[in-house]
Parts: structure tokens; C-alpha cells; sequence
């Protein structure tokens, strides 16, 4: 299945556009910030190209669903709440976008592809969202970050069945840990 062409219109247009920004805002940042600003794209990026690598059509509509509900649900909390930014370095800081596109991400590839290759993605998204609260700017406090962390996943683990039928996921409580495995039947 090919990629709808205006939905591949719709991305091209956000990373033209959103390019210019981006490096001008770079100039004012940390390398904290900057290594955050790159990993909140190159981990959705690389769940979407996986479906491609790997055919998966059923994973890449799951992808589509999962990343629009997370952009809409994002934008739709930042422009109705618009809470002031620490230091009062702007304006829409509830919830974190990065963090949101990162945990999407990474809960779209563990969710998908298994474990194994979820716990490096988690490890980039909790240190996109790390980078929102300690970068020079202080962008994000740490209720943004959690919000948008809790949005990236609930848009992912909604939407994302396991590829090839199966998902392992560690369990753990105060009592016991261990691994569950589920099929997909």
C-alpha cells in the first residue's frame, strides 16, 4: 500500500515549514535543547519508516491514527489551556510537545515491534522530555512534560496492535515481576 498522497503532502508541508523556525530558535539553545528538539522527531520518524522496511501497512495506518489523535489532543489542550512558560519565556507550555511526539513514538514501536526495541526509543523520549525541564531555557516544567509523556502514550497504546501477533511487555509491582506475553488472535 502507498503512502496517500495528501497525507505525505501534509508532513513534507510541517517539516518545510517548521524548518526555518527551528534553526532559528537553535541559535538561542543548549545542546541539551538542541539533541531533544532532533531525538522528538527521529523517534516517530523512525516507527513510521519502519512500517515502510518491514510492508507493514496495518502498522503504518495505526501509526497515522495514533500520531494525528496525539498532534490534535497536544494543540487542542495547549490552546485551551494556555499555561505561561517557566520564566515567562512565552506562552501554550501545557503539555510538552516534544515529549508528546517522543513517547508516541516509542510507545508506537514497543507496542508494534516488542520490547527489545521500545526500551532504547523510552530512553530517547524520557531524555527529550529531561531536555524540556533542563535546557537553558527551561521550557516545560515537570507537569508538562508528564502530561505530554501520558498523551504520547495513551495515543499509541490505543491504537497499536502487536506485529506478527505477538508483544512481550516486562511486568513488575511491589509483590512480583516477571513478562506477559499476549497474542493477538
Amino acid at each position: 500500500m502507498a503512502i496517500k498522497p495528501y497525507l505525505f503532502g501534509i508532513m513534507i508541508f510541517v517539516f518545510i515549514f517548521s524548518a526555518p523556525m527551528n534553526t532559528a530558535m537553535a541559535q538561542n539553545k543548549s545542546n541539551v535543547e538542541k539533541t531533544g528538539d532532533m531525538l522528538q522527531i527521529l523517534i516517530p520518524l523512525t516507527a513510521y519508516t519502519t512500517t515502510f522496511a518491514l510492508g507493514d501497512s496495518e502498522g503504518r495506518t495505526q501509526f497515522y491514527k495514533s500520531f494525528f489523535t496525539n498532534l490534535g489532543m497536544t494543540y487542542t489542550l495547549k490552546f485551551a489551556i494556555n499555561k505561561p512558560r517557566p520564566e515567562n519565556s512565552g506562552d501554550y507550555s501545557f503539555p510538552s510537545g516534544h515529549t508528546a511526539a517522543a513517547f508516541q513514538g516509542a510507545t508506537f514501536i514497543h507496542q508494534r515491534y516488542g520490547v527489545k526495541y521500545g526500551i532504547p526509543a523510552y530512553l530517547g523520549a524520557a531524555y527529550v522530555g529531561w531536555s524540556r525541564i533542563e535546557g537553558e531555557s527551561d521550557q516545560h516544567d515537570a507537569l508538562d512534560v508528564a502530561a505530554g509523556a501520558a498523551i504520547g502514550i495513551l495515543s499509541s497504546y490505543y491504537f497499536t496492535t502487536p506485529y506478527k501477533d505477538y508483544l512481550i511487555t516486562p511486568t513488575a509491582n511491589g509483590e512480583y515481576f516477571g513478562i506477559s506475553i499476549s497474542r493477538r488472535w
